[in-house]
């Protein structure tokens, strides 16, 4: 988004208003990042006081991932069924929930269900808080306000990070994970005067309120944007889950998806959710690992602000490309310096550097970007539904990594499990390459349209 479309943004009721729907909105993605990026450090203190072996320790963390899918599974059918804001209110109590239970956990089954119900909200944020601002938002400034919740994904994870290094010391765990309770309260506190997608109570027929939300949320003349989304509707009347698998949409679905797979194989959250634990294995103590995990967290942060900057000037394929190319390279060098002897003193920190251009390069691409694109490319009636099964794949495949990542480096080595995600982000450059659409500067409603008039993704690419 240009510094002129910023000042637009900024400028005018409607303006402010967009602005402030979409932070709001974006609060999903603080708790997404804050209740993933939590257990980070807290897992180094949890095993004093339940012992684990790596098979039980990965059940823990995996636990909220197979939470979220079971959370994306549903979310994207009650996001179509309730609407958006109802589920972000929903997904906001079930969070609460889940860190509450987490903190009086007081054995391990019971820890697991507090990561199982948190992971449901996680699973709900990740699909109803880009689909939200998405909907809401105008076409040109649309990718950097989704991206919004990217953004606040990551200052979540930063945020959980500085609150492990403060109770560090102490080796509150519980105290940590509990901290998840109060941006809950206040995501639920600040959805409840923020009105519904105008394009679900269009759908829903409910045509003047989403008139009212458009020229709420508008600068100027709507009419053409309704018309477009009534010719929408109009055109879709008849779709159904179904058509997913139909030709016209099954370019969607393969990119939608292999996006999800590539997201979590690549070895991101294992990067995110084991970060103190790969540095504490190069020879630094539990504060320093966890002090250098707020470093990686200021960098996921600012590059993921560099590409809000850049997604609606640059285009989302560039962007991937860029970044995963990055990420192949930075997590083929981490593997190299696990793999050569002779780095005794300096290992710790080569790690820690190619830790964070790893999440630097994944934060200007496949962070923001996916989470972009499927909000983006899929049909007005089945867009709930679509995004819940492709954020299913995502957390399906977060689950197996975040599950066998200790497994595979007690076993394998830290060198060979690294090298394996690298191939992986060779693998997501080229399938990025020949086959993600650009969709940057154009209206969802035009998306459509070249999916029905049988644009294959490849055509629709720069």
């Amino acid at each position: 988004m240009s510094t002129a479309d910023i000042r637009s943004v900024l400028r005018g009721d409607g303006g402010r208003f967009i602005y402030l729907a979409s932070a709001l909105a974006a609060l999903n993605g603080l708790l997404f990042g804050f209740d993933t990026g939590i257990i980070s450090g807290a897992f180094l203190y949890i095993n004093d006081t339940f012992a684990m072996s790596p098979l039980v320790e990965g059940i823990v963390v995996s636990g909220a991932m197979a939470g979220a899918a079971l959370g994306a599974a549903v979310g994207g059918q009650l996001a179509d069924r309730l609407g958006r804001r109802r589920l972000i209110l929903l997904g906001a109590g079930v969070f609460f929930l889940g860190s509450f239970t987490m903190a009086v956990a007081p054995s391990v089954p019971v820890l697991v269900a507090g990561r199982l119900i948190d992971g449901v909200a996680i699973g709900f944020a990740s699909i109803v808080g880009p689909l939200y601002i998405s909907e809401i938002a105008p076409p040109r400034i649309r990718g950097a306000l989704t991206s919004l919740n990217q953004l606040m994904v990551t200052v979540g994870i930063l945020v959980s990070y500085f609150v492990n290094y403060a109770f560090a010391d102490a080796g509150a765990w519980r105290w940590m994970l509990g901290t998840g309770m109060i941006p809950a309260v206040v995501l639920a506190i600040g959805m409840l005067k923020m009105p519904e997608s105008p394009r679900w109570l269009f759908e829903r027929g409910r045509k003047e309120e989403a008139e009212a939300v458009l020229r709420r949320t508008r600068q100027g003349d709507i009419e053409d944007e309704l018309d477009e989304i009534a010719e929408t509707v109009e055109k879709q009347s008849d779709t159904g889950v179904r058509e997913l698998l139909e030709p016209w949409l099954r370019p969607a679905l393969i990119v939608g998806l292999g996006l999800a797979i590539f997201q979590q194989i690549t070895g991101i959250n294992a990067v995110i959710y084991y970060a103190p634990t790969i540095l504490e294995s190069t020879g630094f103590g539990s504060t320093t690992s966890i002090l250098a995990t707020v470093g990686i967290g200021v960098i996921n942060v600012v590059m993921t602000v560099v590409a809000i900057a850049l997604i609606d000037r640059v285009g989302r394929r560039r962007l991937l490309q860029v970044g995963i190319g990055g990420m192949t390279i930075t997590v083929a060098v981490l593997g190299t310096v696990f793999y050569l002897p002779g780095f005794d003193g300096a290992i710790g920190w080569i790690a820690t550097a190619s830790l964070m251009l790893f999440v630097a390069f994944f934060a200007i691409g496949l962070g923001p970007v996916f989470w972009l694109l499927i909000s983006e490319i899929y049909p007005l009636a089945v867009r709930g539904s679509a995004m819940g099964a492709v954020t299913v794949a995502n957390w399906g495949a977060n689950l197996v990594v975040s599950l066998l990542f200790p497994v595979l480096t007690a076993n394998a080595g830290e060198a060979t499990t690294f090298w394996l995600f690298g191939a992986c982000s060779l693998a997501a450059l080229l399938f990025t390459y020949w086959l993600v659409p650009e969709t940057k500067g154009r209206s969802l409603e035009a998306i459509e349209a070249d999916l029905r008039g049988n644009v294959t993704a490849s055509e629709t690419a720069d």
